[in-house]
């Protein structure tokens, strides 16, 4: 009992009252983040919620951000086990899923080495400069005809880089190829990043977990 009371007065403050089952799940409104800024300007930089079964650190200010991703960053190592992580994490094994421990730290090698280390960045930097010139040619050109949605351009840029690295395609530009398979390959990025970002209240409320409020499970499958 005294060791829960002490870890309980560590707890930053929580300004709100917690709600039974749902804790502070009920402050959030659309969209979420200017929800919490607004809560985070009006109460501190560093604040404890409650989103259902899960704890939440509301961190706003950078030298408490820094703290807890230098001195701390072990101890905010892990990934929570959500749905998505399961299905299109594989498993929960993939680097942006993966919780803190021996296969997370291979991962992690194997990424600074073949992607992230010195020698592999000057390596596909010509990769990158192709890639950005038909970038600007293509901005110059909507400054004097049309609008240009700067998400989807930045979007067929980073995918043509990424393609260019991993399998040497290219699947946007002038002299792109494959046109239905570029097509379908981008409908699969943008629906996994989509599903990554959906919120399954399964996650938050375990005693929903088994019903299916919605169809995320079965896309996730699919996807997965």
């Amino acid at each position: 009992m005294n060791h829960f009371l002490r870890k309980f007065n560590n707890l930053p403050p929580s300004p709100f009252i917690s709600l039974p089952i749902i804790g502070h799940l009920y402050l959030l409104k659309k969209p979420p983040h200017r929800t919490l800024a607004k809560i985070s300007e009006k109460h501190g930089p560093l604040l404890f919620l409650r989103f259902g079964s899960r704890p939440v650190l509301l961190v706003s200010s950078p030298s408490h951000a820094e703290e807890c991703f230098t001195k701390n960053d072990v101890v905010f190592g892990n990934r929570p086990n959500l749905l998505a992580g399961k299905y299109l994490g594989y498993n929960y094994t993939t680097l942006a899923w993966a919780s803190y421990g021996q296969h997370w730290h291979n991962l992690r090698r194997i990424a600074t080495l073949e992607i992230l280390s010195t020698q592999r960045v000057q390596m596909f930097a010509d990769i990158r400069r192709h890639e950005v010139r038909p970038l600007l040619q293509r901005l110059v050109r909507g400054t004097t005809n049309h609008i240009v949605d700067m998400k989807e351009a930045f979007f067929e840029m980073t995918l043509n880089i990424w393609m260019m690295m991993i399998a040497g395609k290219q699947y946007y530009g002038d002299s792109a190829e494959k046109v239905e398979e570029s097509r379908r390959f981008k409908e699969i990025v943008t629906e996994t990043f989509q599903l990554s970002g959906a919120t399954n209240i399964g996650d938050f409320l375990p005693l929903l977990k088994w019903i299916r409020v919605n169809k995320l499970k079965d896309k996730l499958k699919r996807k997965g």
